[in-house]
């Protein structure tokens, strides 16, 4: 069992390993051998295992503002949340497991989060949305390179909508384009002096 870098890192201080025909076993192993570095994280699905080091501030930026940017928005819209942050989804009878950068109930908690949120700085072996999908989790959104894709569980499959339908009435654009303000703090205020403007 070889590591194998699977795919060209997007930042040169972020690398993603991905190891093959990895047992459950040996997968549990392995994260218990690292779970004093809470900055490496695992997904692993069917056997494959990625064992991503994000070793930049990049990917741990991106995902405190899009967090931030969500709350602020929650709050201000009165919509009732329980922010469950990387609590770990997926077990050994679904095949895979993985921690979310973020995730979140709405209105009431529940065993499943209702929206995960995934900060992507780097590519690896394991399809992430199979692993939501097995736990069902309704939407998941991907932060990368500036960019917010979301895709929405339909039955079986998600399908990449532009809207979401968790969260319906949010202005994307504008979300985007407050996440990409290179200050975090003076992001925050845009977002939410703008929203606050909106109701006026």
């Amino acid at each position: 069992m070889n590591p194998q870098l699977l795919d060209k890192p997007i930042s040169e201080s972020n690398q993603c390993f991905t190891l093959y025909d990895v047992s459950w076993e040996k997968f549990e192993a392995i994260e218990a051998a690292l779970e004093d570095f809470p900055r490496i994280r695992l997904a692993y699905l069917d056997g494959t295992l990625d064992i991503i080091t994000p070793l930049s501030d990049e990917h741990e930026d991106g995902k405190t503002t899009i967090r931030k940017l969500l709350e602020v928005y929650l709050e201000e819209k009165s919509i009732r949340f329980y922010a469950r942050g990387s609590k770990t989804i997926g077990n050994i009878r679904l095949g895979g497991r993985k921690k979310p950068d973020e995730s979140y109930n709405l209105q009431t908690k529940k065993d499943i989060p209702d929206l995960v949120i995934e900060v992507v700085v780097t590519s690896g072996g394991v399809n992430v949305l199979e692993i939501y999908k097995r736990v069902k989790v309704p939407e998941v959104w991907f932060w990368r390179k500036g960019t917010l894709s979301i895709y929405h569980l339909r039955e079986q499959e998600y399908e990449q909508i532009e809207q979401s339908e968790l969260l319906p009435e949010l202005d994307l654009a504008l979300f985007v384009r407050c996440a990409n303000i290179p200050d975090q703090y003076d992001a925050v205020v845009e977002f939410r002096n703008t929203l606050r403007a909106q109701k006026k």
